[in-house]
């Protein structure tokens, strides 16, 4: 069956063939109604992380936590500990301690895939309100991107937050993490950047040519029959013209390079994590240049999946976890610090995401299985300080929030309410909540919204 336009553009971005496409039938709700920019970047920690040890209790419960998590559980001497809180980060993610006292960290507490309010009682009692196919790595990730938790989804939030915004030189949806399914909206697409290098040149192409002769030749296959090929090529045009663009921005360095190191030897990062949100400086430093008065980024991690070797064996505060979320808090704050070198502490929010989280009772090697809920951090100037909102469960195996034995816990937050208020700070309308979020009249109601997570 011949191609659509549409198709042939979201098929060329799934293959990461093209870094810039084009964007058709653009609406312009989001505006800057104070002229002031906003970014907001969605760090989606892949294979599901343990937020559990990311965030963690240092009251009384405390001693329930260590009880309940068994072979995986972080003694209290061993925590970060956050200033007027009951609460305190994992050992490794000490590079975010500063961000805290500052007033520029928030935490959320037990998030997750929901499709209407649940406890545990009505989850064992109605299945026809429950998330489909939980604790798959595929379906949450889908879950969390494309916000649709009964059904598969072919657009994500950030994708539809851009359908909605003007655009510039270049996309306003930018992606490090490849053509994942949040950046895709129903109007635009995406661009597409590596973590290194850049982008790829034209080959194959005449710049002196018809936009018809040139793709054909580009592509390197027949396309006479195609009605939609002139315009596609045009498209191809585009996205070259763009690649030259961003190429200008990645190439090189730039002064907020400079903040990516670590801060405790001040040697440079070099996860794959801070250079992708070291891409990410650079672009929103030259976001009067692509013409953006708001961006969408998303960059990811990989490696939570952590069935084992998540925690040494009598040494729980190291291990695989240790690792990622010490490479994680320092890419995050070499960004922060990045953001308030250029004057923009206050109009950019990070903010995380993951698959699912992982049960409370560690295994018998030294890991963690697929659960529920999961703890977030959200990171930014214009964020509530000292704000904790959620609610974090009762730690008991088998209690009232647990779904199985081993710590399974109902979300107390829904996607929507979490994400919707990012949103919503970004500049999304009311009006255009639905859209963005499709299930957002369930949590928009009944007592139900968005976090507060921001200044008033």
């Amino acid at each position: 069956m011949p191609l659509s336009r549409r198709d042939f553009v979201r098929l060329t971005a799934g293959t990461g063939a093209l870094a810039a496409l084009g964007q058709f039938g653009r609406t312009a709700a989001i505006a800057a109604p104070t002229g002031s920019f906003r970014a907001m970047i969605g760090i989606f920690l892949f294979g599901g992380n343990d937020g559990w040890n990311m965030v963690i209790p240092t009251d009384a419960r405390h001693a329930s936590y260590l009880a309940a998590r068994g072979s995986v559980g972080i003694p209290r001497a061993s925590l970060t500990p956050l200033t007027n809180s009951s609460y305190a980060l994992h050992p490794a993610m000490a590079a975010l301690r500063p961000i805290w006292d500052e007033g520029s960290l928030a935490l959320v507490l037990n998030a997750g895939t929901l499709f209407a309010p649940l406890t545990k009682a009505t989850y064992q009692s109605r299945t026809d309100l429950r998330p489909a196919n939980l604790m798959s790595h595929s379906d949450e990730q889908d879950h969390w991107q494309g916000l649709r938790a009964r059904e598969t989804s072919r657009d994500g939030f950030l994708g539809r937050i851009a359908d909605k915004m003007a655009g510039g030189t270049l996309p306003p949806v930018i992606s490090m993490a490849g053509a994942a399914i949040g950046v895709l909206g129903r109007q635009t697409t995406p661009l597409i950047l590596p973590s290194s290098g850049g982008l790829p040149g034209r080959s194959g192409f005449t710049a002196g040519g018809t936009a018809k002769n040139g793709a054909i030749t580009a592509l390197g296959s027949n396309a006479d029959g195609y009605a939609v090929l002139d315009g596609v090529a045009r498209d191809l045009t585009r996205s070259y013209d763009q690649a030259v663009t961003a190429n200008t921005i990645l190439a090189g360095t730039a002064p907020t390079d400079a903040y990516f190191v670590n801060p405790a030897t001040g040697a440079a990062l070099t996860s794959d994590l801070a250079k992708q949100l070291m891409i990410v400086s650079r672009m929103i430093a030259a976001r009067g240049t692509l013409g953006h008065a708001r961006q969408n980024f998303l960059v990811s991690q990989s490696g939570y999946d952590t069935h084992s070797g998540q925690v040494q064996a009598g040494a729980t505060a190291n291990g695989l976890h240790a690792n990622l979320l010490g490479d994680l808090a320092m890419a995050m704050a070499g960004f922060h610090k990045a953001m308030g070198s250029l004057g923009l502490a206050g109009n950019v929010t990070s903010f995380t995401m993951s698959d699912f989280g992982r049960t409370y009772l560690g295994n018998g090697q030294n890991g963690t299985d697929h659960a529920w809920g999961s703890n977030h951090l959200v990171m930014g100037g214009d964020v509530a300080p000292g704000a904790v909102l959620g609610r974090y469960p009762d730690p008991v195996l088998g209690g009232a929030d647990d779904i199985t034995k081993e710590g399974r816990f109902v979300p107390a937050v829904a996607q929507e309410e979490y994400l919707g208020a990012i949103a919503r700070w970004h500049g999304v309308a009311d009006a255009d909540l639905p859209y963005v979020f499709p299930n957002w009249s369930t949590w928009s109601s009944a007592g139900r919204g968005p976090l507060a997570l921001f200044k008033a």
